[in-house]
Order: structure tokens, then C-alpha cells, then sequence
């Protein structure tokens, strides 16, 4: 990186294979004694008053490294009169010979600023090698010519008098007077060739060259000087010799030759309000102060670095380099590279200005400024003719002032404020647009909401699938069943209503049957997903988490043999194969069963063999469809037995240890079986085993036919609000499905208590007062937006009347004395009545009470 930076600087560099010493300088004598002066035919020739400056001695300056033009000495500017007899001879010759001339002045131009240094190095020594003839003296000149939107140092005028001729200038030590300002006439110079334009922004004094074209406007220039400085067409003045331009003058018609040299002032129209900045010449590329750099840290990890980018505080001083012949890279030795070593800091106290000054005082002085006028007298005369007459107005008192100003500051105000009112109706009117969009939007996705439910729920009763569909199609039948009796008692009665009876029971009796069916179906379904389940359980590897978050999956011996088994019993349950991969089938079953010799084993190899042999008799598949349900489901028994298949132990309901299955067995009084305690849904109200759940669910089917699916996802909701408050509350989780049907349609009458709202999938159980647990009597039924709003209150006696707060306590009281009968929560009422006693009172959160702002 610090190779790059050091490109743009000259070096001397080591002879060597691929590397060649720098040039140093040029002998710019040699250089004069072989590149005469052609004189061009006189038509060609611009008149004196546009002659440019002296020809000038480009030298490159290596100390710095950047190339500065300086002006031409005295001594330098005087030749030799030998030098000046040859050139005088050879005039007529070169007058012979202007094709020639012409033709090499068209070829000599100026090289791309882009150019390599290998590059300008190679024309410099064909230069150096030309003969006089072939070598004009413009060349030279051009190649030492900076780039284009370099900044360079005004020249110094030289101090001889010179005639122009043609392309180059002749020193005859004779003196003309020319008037610089007279009218050039129109050249015929070649406008394709280059030529010098050094401008002078002005007040500033910085000189911009810049190489241009003879045929280039000045209108142009103050484009690309526009686009530069950022400042408009309009607005700049390009002088020359003092005087404005026309914008549509060319470099050729200010009376510049191929390859010479004019400058120009730059000014602006406005130099008050829009004076010309400081020219800056654009780079390619900036480097950043900051990068980040990726390190590979192991084979497939990496990891970003910040680096900063330390700049340079000093300018590298030039010691020698190399120069690379084919890249024309630069390199500079290390001693440029290396940051001095800082002497330490001296040990002799100094003493400043700021420490020995007492004290610093500023004052204003006005001195006295004595100036003169010209005035008529004896002997001179003064025109008046210009003069101005000045008349008093009117005078204004201090009271008058202060009155005036006052009238304009309310002017100020009234505008001002007139503004803020306008500005805070308008903020007004946008938020009442969001507010009745939002509104709208919220309408929308509300009934977009309820119509997937109604859509879901007529799904859920055509196509029935779990329980809860089960249950929702059995409350349906017995809310119509319900319905059709009302309707009989009240039109009919006698043998007509015995009739109608019997007529509603054979109704019933047909949608009992169509959903006994549907049920068959979803149970035959069920099984076979409940089958694939335990497969894809059993045969799924191994995983844990690592410490940096990735998940490890690792397959055991048993992992691969579950899922060996699982492989062949997809395949052995397949339909429409062929009789040979049938055969193959069953050729991989008996070879896997055959490891273990057992009566179930047995017993499978006899079933594969027979219908190996039907098969080959030709018998037809839909006789075989018995036969293969028995190996499948053989099959499947031997894939459960964990001495075949290992992993299939920890899935299994019934424990493989005859010890265990005498823990936590019940009897069920209805089904008069012994079942473990899964098989048992416990109440909070429960004080006896009871039912097991396969009865409880035949007598709810048969009598009650309740639907507890709402309630189940109330329940669930509530649970999920109150895992967000993490303050250990822990009665949400004791309630069950029958529990939270009893809160909600016996105490709070299966309505929202502030809107008298009755959809129940609209409404939640939130907290009463949200520094205390939920319990029964700590919540109030809502809907959703209610009780978003209720959470946000900071003060219950604040938000709501003293008839409501009465209201929701009187339905705390019959939830207490309702729930308190149940187990576990007398305890906790007792303690809850403990800590009122030993706790202050007020709101609190873990037992810490929380510090509630006082009322006004």
C-alpha cells in the first residue's frame, strides 16, 4: 500500500535484468544547438501583437517529486553567436523544405498524460537521436508540457525582447512596440494541434494549466471550468491581457501557435456573493480511513478485522528507488518507508507568552484618519454638474422608534403564530386520515379473520378428522336435536308429537351413523400417521447443540437399524409393483426376520413364503390383500419389539419392566378396568379418580355432546399472557377447559362487561389490577381491543366510575367463593391472606411493592 502511494515520484534506479536506472535530467543545451528554428511562409505567421512568452526551460525538480515550470534566466536566454549564424544560414533551406515541415509539425504532439514512464522515456532518446533537420524545437517543448489539471506556477516574463517567425521565436536583439490589444485577423493555422493555457484564478493567484486544442473555444473552457468549480456559465470572466473575450474566440485567434503557451485571467461576475473557490483537481480513487479486512481463522471459519488506515504526517523524502521495465512501477528504498525515530523530549523547563502574561485585556481605539477634497477656488474649477441635493426627512423620536417596532414584532408574531395553528391543523387532519385508515384497516382484517374461522369451522364439520372436530359435529347435532324439541312441544301434542318424537329420533339416529363412519375413516387415517410417526421418531439421529449455537446431528447403530426397518416396511406396504419387485420385497423382508429365530419370526417367513407361491401360481392381487395385511401388521410388531429394534423402547406406552405396570394403576367403575393414570383427565375439582378418558369421552358423545375447543384456545391464550408477566404465576395453569366454561358463562355471563360483546372468539381473561397474579378473582372478560387498552391504564379508580369498580368486585366475591372449594387453592388463598398482613399495601410485583405516583 505504501508502494502505491510513492508511484507518481521520479527515481534513480540500479542497472539490472528487468530494472533500469531512472533518468535524472536532460542536458537542455544539447538539446537547443540541435533543434533549430523553422521559419513557416509569411502568411502563416501571426502578427506581433499576439507574440506569447519567450520560450520556456521545462526542468523536472526530483527532490519533491512533481515537475514545476520555471521561468528562463538571462544567461540562459543568450546564445551563442556561432549558434545564431548557423540558424541564419539554414533558413532558406528550411523555407525550401516547408512540406517536410509541415508534415513533422502534424506529427508532433503531446503525449497522454496517461502515458507510462517507460514509454516517455523511449521518445525522449528517438528524440535525443533525430538529426537538427528532423527535430523541431516545439518538440521538446511539448513533451515537457505538464498535464492536464495540474496546478502550476505563473511564469516569470522573460526579460529579452523576441520576433516571432512561424513556430518558434528568433532573438535578433532588436526591440519592437506592438499594440497588444490590435485586431487579429482570422489564422490559418492547423487547428487540430496543441497548445499551453495557463489561467489565473482570480483573487486567489492560483495558476491552472491546462492543454488545449487551437480550435477550442473560450465558451468551452468555461464549461469544463462549470462543471470543476460548480459555479454557473454566467458568472465567469475569462481575461486576456486585462481585457473581456468574446466567448466565441478560439486559442488560434488569441494568436497561439501549435505547441505555445497563453495565459488568462479568470474572474467571477459576483465575486461577493459567488466568488471563485480554490481549484482542486479530481482523483480517481480516495482511500478509506477505515477497511475491513476477512482473516481465515480455521479451514471453514473466518472472521472480519477492522483495520485503520494510519496516514502519512510527514512527506517521504526521496532516497533512491527502482523502476520495474516492464510495469513501470516505482519502488523507493526503505529509508523512505520508515518513520523517524522522535528524539526525547528535553529536559529544560520552557516558559511561553501565555504563562508569563498576568493578564490579557482588548480594547477598541478609533485614531484619527485625515483625508482632503477638492474644493473650488482661485484657479480651479470644480463641476457640479453631477452633484447630489440632499434633504433631511423626517425626524423620528426614540419613542417613535420604539413604537415602530413594536407595531412590526406583532406583524412577526401573528404571522408566526398564524403558521404554527396552521401547521398543527394539518398534523391534526394527518392524523385523523391515519386514524380512520388504520380503523378501516384494523374493521378489515377483523372480518377477514372471522371469515377464515367460519371457513375453518365448516372444514373442520365436513371433513372431520381429530377429536375436536368430533366434538364441534356432536354439539351441532345436539344444539339442532334441542332445537327440533322445542319446536315440537310448543306446535303439536298427543299421538302427532309421539309421532314427530319418533320421527326427530330416526333423524338423529341417521347423523349419528354418517358420523360414526366419518369417524372410522379419520380413525383408519390417524392410525397409519400415528405409524409413520413412530417410524420417523425411532429412526431420527441423535442432536444436541453446541456452545456456539450449531445443531449436531450424530447416527447411531440403533438409529440406522430403525431405519433399515422403516425402509422395508414402506416398501412391503407399496401398491401397483410388479410381481418381481414384489419378490424382492419380500426376498429383503425374510432375510432381515431370518436374524432372529422366534415363533413371530416364524410365523412371517411362513406368510412370505406362501404368498411368494401364490404369486408365482398367478393368483390376482385382490386375493392377495388379506395376506399382506397380516405381514404388515406382523410386521409392525416385530418392528415394536425392542429386541429387534432397540430405539423403539423409549416410545413405547406400556413399560417392558412387569414391576413398573403395578405404579399409578387405577380402576375405572365404567369400563371395570385397571388403567395407568394417563388414561385419567383429572379436574381441579376432582377429589376421585373417576372416568378414564375413553368413557368420559363415549358419555360426552352420548348425553352431554359439549364442544370445549373455545374454551381450549381461551385457556391457551391465557397461559401465553401470562408466561409474558415471568412473576411465577401459577393458578391460569391449575384451570382446566370445564373450569374456564364455568368463569366465563356463570360468573361474567359470556359477555365483555364493558361492551356487552357476545362473540366468544372476540373475547380474553385479562388481569383486573396487573401488579397481582391471575386468579379467578383478579380478572375481567374483554375483547381483545378492550383489554389492549385496560393494560395501559397506570390507576383502575382513574379510569373507571365507582359503579363499575363495584360491578367487577361482585363478581370477584362469587368467583372466590366458588373456586376456593377447590383443591389446591384454599392453600393458596390462606397464603395470599398471610402476605396481605405482613406486606404493605399497594401494588407489587414478586412481593416488591412498585411506587405509584400520587394523585393531584
Amino acid at each position: 500500500m505504501a508502494d502505491q502511494e510513492q508511484k507518481t515520484e521520479p527515481t534513480e534506479e540500479k542497472p539490472s535484468e528487468e530494472q533500469t536506472p531512472a533518468p535524472a535530467s536532460e542536458n537542455t543545451e544539447e538539446t537547443k544547438a540541435a533543434t533549430p528554428e523553422t521559419v513557416p511562409p509569411p502568411e502563416t505567421a501571426p502578427p506581433p501583437a499576439a507574440v506569447p512568452a519567450a520560450e520556456q526551460k521545462i526542468e523536472p525538480v526530483t527532490e519533491s517529486g512533481q515537475e514545476t515550470i520555471a521561468a528562463p534566466t538571462a544567461e540562459e536566454a543568450k546564445e551563442d553567436p556561432e549558434k545564431k549564424e548557423e540558424t541564419k544560414e539554414e533558413k532558406p533551406k528550411e523555407e525550401g523544405d516547408k512540406e517536410e515541415k509541415t508534415e513533422e509539425k502534424a506529427e508532433t504532439k503531446e503525449e497522454p498524460k496517461d502515458a507510462a514512464p517507460e514509454e516517455k522515456a523511449t521518445a525522449e532518446t528517438k528524440a535525443d537521436d533525430k538529426p537538427a533537420e528532423e527535430t523541431p524545437a516545439e518538440s521538446t517543448e511539448a513533451k515537457d508540457q505538464p498535464r492536464e489539471d495540474t496546478i502550476q506556477p505563473a511564469p516569470a516574463p522573460t526579460p529579452q525582447p523576441t520576433q516571432t517567425t512561424g513556430m518558434g521565436t528568433v532573438d535578433n536583439g532588436e526591440v519592437h512596440e506592438t499594440d497588444p490589444h490590435a485586431n487579429t485577423p482570422r489564422t490559418t493555422a492547423n487547428l487540430e494541434a496543441t497548445a499551453t493555457v495557463k489561467i489565473m484564478l482570480m483573487p486567489s493567484g492560483q495558476v491552472v494549466t491546462l492543454a488545449c486544442l487551437l480550435g477550442q473555444t473560450l465558451h468551452q473552457l468555461k464549461d469544463h471550468f462549470s462543471q470543476e468549480l460548480k459555479l454557473p456559465v454566467n458568472l465567469i470572466l475569462l481575461m486576456f491581457d486585462g481585457k473581456s473575450v468574446d466567448d466565441n474566440t478560439t486559442l488560434a485567434d488569441l494568436g497561439v501557435g501549435p505547441n505555445g503557451t497563453v495565459q488568462l485571467e479568470m474572474q467571477s461576475a459576483d465575486p461577493v456573493n459567488t466568488p471563485i473557490k480554490t481549484y482542486r483537481p479530481r482523483q480517481e480513487y480516495h482511500m478509506p480511513d477505515v477497511i475491513t479486512v476477512r482473516v481465515q481463522t480455521d479451514e471453514n471459519q473466518s472472521k472480519d478485522v477492522v483495520v485503520e488506515i494510519e496516514r502519512a504526517t510527514r512527506k517521504k523524502p526521496y532516497l533512491g528507488g527502482y523502476r520495474h521495465k516492464k510495469t513501470g512501477v516505482l519502488y523507493h528504498h526503505a529509508t523512505a518507508q520508515t518513520i523517524k525515530k522522535q528524539p526525547p523530549p528535553s529536559q529544560i523547563p520552557k516558559n511561553c507568552r501565555d504563562t508569563q502574561t498576568v493578564q490579557q485585556r482588548h480594547r477598541v481605539q478609533q485614531t484619527t484618519n485625515d483625508t482632503s477634497t477638492q474644493m473650488t477656488g482661485i484657479g480651479v474649477f470644480v463641476s457640479n454638474m453631477e452633484d447630489k441635493l440632499l434633504v433631511p426627512g423626517k425626524y423620528t423620536t426614540a419613542d417613535e422608534h420604539k413604537s415602530m417596532l413594536l407595531r412590526k414584532v406583532i406583524i412577526i408574531q401573528k404571522y408566526h403564530r398564524r403558521w404554527l395553528a396552521k401547521r398543527y391543523v394539518e398534523k391534526l387532519k394527518e392524523d385523523k386520515i391515519q386514524r380512520l385508515e388504520w380503523e378501516r384497516q384494523e374493521e378489515l382484517k377483523k372480518k377477514k379473520e372471522k371469515e377464515e374461522r367460519i371457513k375453518k369451522e365448516f372444514e373442520r364439520r365436513m371433513n372431520p378428522k381429530t377429536k375436536e372436530d368430533f366434538d364441534l359435529l356432536y354439539h351441532a347435532l345436539e344444539k339442532w336435536r334441542q332445537e327440533e324439541l322445542e319446536r315440537i312441544n310448543g306446535t303439536s301434542d298427543g299421538a302427532e308429537r309421539k309421532a314427530a318424537l319418533c320421527m326427530l329420533l330416526d333423524q338423529e339416529t341417521q347423523l349419528i351413523s354418517a358420523i360414526g363412519r366419518h369417524k372410522l375413516e379419520a380413525d383408519t387415517e390417524n392410525k397409519d400417521k400415528r405409524i409413520q410417526a413412530f417410524l420417523s421418531k425411532a429412526a431420527a439421529p441423535k442432536k444436541w447443540k453446541g456452545q456456539d449455537g450449531k445443531t449436531t446431528e450424530m447416527d447411531t447403530p440403533y438409529t440406522i437399524r430403525a431405519k433399515e426397518l422403516r425402509d422395508i416396511y414402506n416398501s412391503i406396504n407399496m401398491k401397483y409393483l410388479t410381481q418381481d419387485e414384489r419378490l424382492d420385497v419380500l426376498l429383503t423382508l425374510k432375510h432381515t426376520v431370518k436374524e432372529h429365530d422366534c415363533k413371530l419370526t416364524q410365523e412371517i417367513i411362513e406368510l412370505i413364503d406362501r404368498e411368494a407361491d401364490l404369486l408365482m401360481r398367478g393368483v390376482r392381487e385382490g386375493n392377495l390383500e388379506g395376506l399382506r395385511k397380516r405381514i404388515s401388521t406382523l410386521f409392525l410388531q416385530y418392528i415394536k419389539t425392542p429386541t429387534f429394534n432397540p430405539e423403539a423402547a423409549k416410545l413405547l406406552k406400556v413399560p417392558q419392566d412387569p414391576s413398573a405396570l403395578r405404579k399409578n394403576i387405577y380402576f375405572c367403575p365404567s369400563c371395570n378396568q385397571y388403567l395407568p393414570s394417563t388414561e385419567f383427565a383429572l379436574s381441579s375439582n376432582s377429589r376421585t379418580v373417576g372416568k378414564c378418558q375413553k368413557c368420559s369421552k363415549m358419555d360426552n358423545d352420548a348425553r352431554t355432546r359439549q364442544d370445549y375447543s373455545t374454551y381450549t384456545y381461551m385457556l391457551k391464550m391465557l397461559r401465553r399472557s401470562e408466561e409474558r408477566y415471568g412473576d411465577g404465576s401459577r393458578i391460569a395453569f391449575l384451570l382446566q377447559e370445564q373450569d374456564l366454561r364455568y368463569l366465563v358463562e356463570k360468573i361474567w355471563s359470556r359477555q365483555s362487561i364493558l361492551s356487552a360483546w357476545e362473540d366468544i372468539f372476540d373475547l380474553v381473561l385479562s388481569r383486573w389490577d396487573k401488579h397481582q397474579e391471575w386468579s379467578p378473582w383478579n380478572c375481567i372478560l374483554l375483547t381483545k381491543d378492550e383489554a389492549a387498552a385496560h393494560d395501559r391504564l397506570v390507576d383502575i379508580d382513574e379510569g373507571y366510575g365507582q359503579v363499575f369498580i363495584q360491578k367487577v368486585q361482585q363478581k370477584h366475591v362469587l368467583a372466590r367463593n366458588y373456586f376456593s372449594r377447590l383443591p389446591g387453592m384454599a392453600e393458596h388463598l390462606r397464603a395470599k391472606a398471610n402476605d396481605r398482613y405482613t406486606q404493605p399495601n399497594g401494588p407489587a410485583i414478586n412481593g416488591q411493592p412498585v411506587p405509584v405516583q400520587s394523585k393531584a
